[in-house]
């Protein structure tokens, strides 16, 4: 085969240390765009980022080489680097350890992003937490509910 032809798409959510409400609307935008470029880097693609004062979302399509993980550690370190060099909270900005990663298909994709813009309103109804359980069973994700989460 001459060429490799891929479409990989997951939607990404990870959440702030202790679930802390420190994503302010005053820079959430412009947190928002320095990890757009942090994904544009690493040559990969954001189709729509979102979130609340705790958690964010991504939809991202990466290409066969991406390491997930490596790309997510990345995308972490670099934004609590640049909020703390900011000094955009007070005291040390720091994400839960860990992260979610859902795949989703090409006829999912405009309902993750509807889903992503509108957490705001999902968040009317649910926690994050609840939230978050409720992607692990969609996916059929064992876990155990003492370790999603540190309360520290």
């Amino acid at each position: 085969m001459a060429n490799t032809y891929t479409q990989l798409y997951f939607h990404i959510v990870f959440a702030v240390k202790g679930r802390q409400n420190l994503i302010s609307k005053k820079w959430q935008d412009e947190l928002y765009k320095y990890i757009s470029g942090i994904i544009t880097n690493k040559n990969q693609k954001l189709m729509i980022i979102n979130g609340m004062p705790n958690h964010v979302h991504l939809l991202i399509g990466t290409k066969p080489n991406c390491n997930l993980s490596d790309l997510v550690r990345d995308i972490k370190a670099n934004a609590s680097k640049w909020i703390n060099e900011k000094r955009l909270v007070i005291g040390k900005f720091e994400w839960q350890t860990g992260f979610g990663a859902f795949t989703v298909s090409q006829s999912g994709i405009k309902h993750v992003i509807d889903y992503i813009k509108n957490q705001e309103e999902h968040h009317k109804i649910k926690t994050f937490k609840e939230e978050y359980i409720d992607f692990l069973n969609a996916y059929n994700i064992e876990y155990k509910t003492e370790y999603i989460f540190t309360e520290e």
